[in-house]
């Protein structure tokens, strides 16, 4: 069944230069890029994203880090899209992503961790609403 998700590349690959390489991945496996926009999280955005995990430890850290540079913001769909962009990206943890992925390729650190993807229809709707308006 073809679904839509939410995938953002994070500000330390777009600085990186690693775009081309992350939205090829996306690409090589069937999934389509429906929209696709360089650009910034606004700190409404960013809280709108994480209300979930306001008033933890690592909350200002993760606004900051969103908002600190470009981003690429991109709607993809295709089968199973939500399942096929998580196992892509690997774990949250680079150190623990397997190689192959793109975190496991490309990313240095849990706080920099290169791309974020929904973790579920739900939420890549509220995502994609938050990101892109309805």
């Amino acid at each position: 069944m073809d679904q839509k998700t939410y995938c953002m590349i994070k500000p330390d690959a777009v600085a990186r230069g690693l775009i081309g390489r992350i939205v090829g991945r996306f690409e090589d496996v069937g999934l389509i890029v429906e929209r696709m926009e360089l650009g910034v999280v606004t700190p409404e955005q960013a809280a709108a994203n994480y209300a979930e995990h306001e008033g933890k430890p690592f909350y200002n850290g993760l606004v900051e880090y969103i908002t600190s540079g470009p981003v690429v913001k991109m709607v993809l769909s295709g089968p199973d899209a939500v399942p096929v962009v998580r196992k892509l990206m690997g774990a949250t943890n680079p150190k623990e992503a397997a190689p192959g992925t793109i975190r496991g390729d490309y990313g240095l650190t849990l706080d920099a961790n290169i791309v974020h993807g929904s973790d579920s229809p739900e939420s890549a709707e509220r995502e994609i609403a938050i990101f892109f308006g309805q």
